[in-house]
């Protein structure tokens, strides 16, 4: 049985990211996801309010995965950066990179069970503790997902070269919005979004 057939939600999603999902979540997708998908999908602005491991910031991460593969499998050039993930603290985003690391791989093993090619996806973290030659490393081959911090995502919108590297984004996902919005780092960081959403 197809995935779509057991789950709608999956219906649009590609072959490989689809099966991923359903082997690694044979319980189907949460209520968060199956509601999150169709808007992020959509492009709409979409807050997704939830409680703890019931799947809201993979909600987006598979959306991003997914239009990276079916463009792929499109013949469309994915180069460049086309996600920015913004965590409020430079321990999470470390850790949402080793987290996205493992799916890129398996979902990467299916396509090619499948016999279909593995989209060239890559991922980098970008916060005040990466090294000089990590970040100039960045420049010159952009990875798919930028994984950073309100402040280094700041410098890099700022930044001649960096912000050049912003200009194909077209998902932006805010975790943990709640810890910004309350305070000055909140407001700072939507003035940034302003500006990279005039990068493009």
């Amino acid at each position: 049985m197809r995935p779509a057939d057991r789950w709608p939600g999956l219906a649009s999603f590609h072959p490989a990211v689809a099966t991923w999902f359903a082997r690694r979540f044979p319980d189907g997708p949460s209520e968060p996801q199956e509601q999150g998908w169709p808007l992020i999908a959509s492009g709409s602005d979409t807050l997704i309010a939830a409680p703890t491991g019931s799947g809201k910031t993979l909600a987006g991460f598979l959306v991003a995965i997914d239009g990276a593969y079916r463009a792929h499998a499109a013949g469309a050039d994915i180069a460049g950066t086309r996600v920015v993930y913004v965590s409020p603290l430079k321990a999470l985003a470390v850790d949402i990179h080793e987290n996205l690391e493992r799916p890129l791989r398996e979902i990467a093993a299916v396509a090619q069970e499948l016999g279909l090619p593995p989209a060239p996806i890559t991922v980098a973290v970008r916060t005040g503790d990466t090294t000089p030659g990590a970040r100039t490393a960045m420049l010159k081959d952009p990875p798919t997902f930028v994984v950073t911090t309100p402040e280094s995502l700041y410098l890099l919108v700022t930044a001649a070269r960096s912000r050049a590297v912003l200009e194909h984004v077209d998902t932006v996902i805010v975790d943990e919005i709640h810890a910004l919005a309350r305070d000055k780092r909140g407001s700072h960081l939507a003035l940034t979004l302003e500006r990279l959403d005039h990068v493009q």
